[in-house]
């Protein structure tokens, strides 16, 4: 399996912090949050990754380089100013993460959570959902004899770590596009699975909330 870690975004509600520093290179406890998904994908047995890169990306390229020194390979898809958000930024990196399902991981979480291994033969994706954390109004998704359903109060929200088949993206056209429509759309027809972790995971979404994070 090949990971995927998108880390394009410009972090905006991190801002000033990632006004000079692209949000994967935030560090919590002294080490960066990319850094630790690639100690997470190499303790899975994952040895290749790709990273697409976006705001201030040469950052993270002049960190990570070919990853040798994390024990794997790292390649990069760049998409220079023009960020494609989750899904435009996955469809653009297709043609590097293989034709087998894929792991995808948003850069800027927190988690020690064991990363997802396989995916159901009949499913399109598995979504790792974590319980809805105080600061958000609701969740974003339901699951019921392991699918993941759509909700009125949805009790769940997703980690940001996700497989994926290739032929998820099949049918869109390059270009920018949120993965959210496309996950509820997969809902309502039954081909996501999903789990739920309950250990440490944390949405690295303000500067508040990464202080509160480094105090612990």
């Amino acid at each position: 399996m090949i990971a995927m870690i998108l880390a394009a975004g410009r972090g905006e509600r991190l801002w000033p912090i990632t006004e000079s520093m692209p949000k994967a290179l935030v560090e919590v406890r002294g080490r960066s949050l990319l850094e630790r998904h690639l100690d997470a994908v190499k303790a899975a047995s994952i040895d290749n990754v790709v990273i697409n890169l976006g705001w201030l990306g040469e950052q993270i390229a002049d960190r990570i380089g070919s990853g040798a020194m994390y024990g794997l390979s790292v390649v990069y898809s760049p998409e220079g100013d023009n960020i494609l958000e989750t899904g435009g930024g996955i469809q653009r990196a297709l043609p590097l993460l293989g034709k087998k399902p894929f792991l995808v991981i948003n850069a800027d979480v927190f988690s020690d959570m064991p990363l997802p291994a396989g995916l159901a033969d009949d499913a399109q994706g598995h979504l790792v959902l974590v319980p809805t954390p105080a600061h958000k109004e609701q969740g974003d998704f339901d699951l019921a004899d392991g699918r993941v359903t759509n909700g009125e109060n949805p009790e769940f929200t997703f980690s940001g770590v996700a497989i994926y088949r290739p032929s998820f993206f099949a049918d869109r056209e390059p270009g920018r596009f949120s993965l959210a429509p496309m996950l509820r759309s997969a809902a309502d027809a039954s081909t996501l699975t999903g789990g739920v972790y309950e250990g440490v995971w944390e949405d690295i979404g303000t500067p508040q909330r990464l202080e509160k994070l480094n105090r612990r």
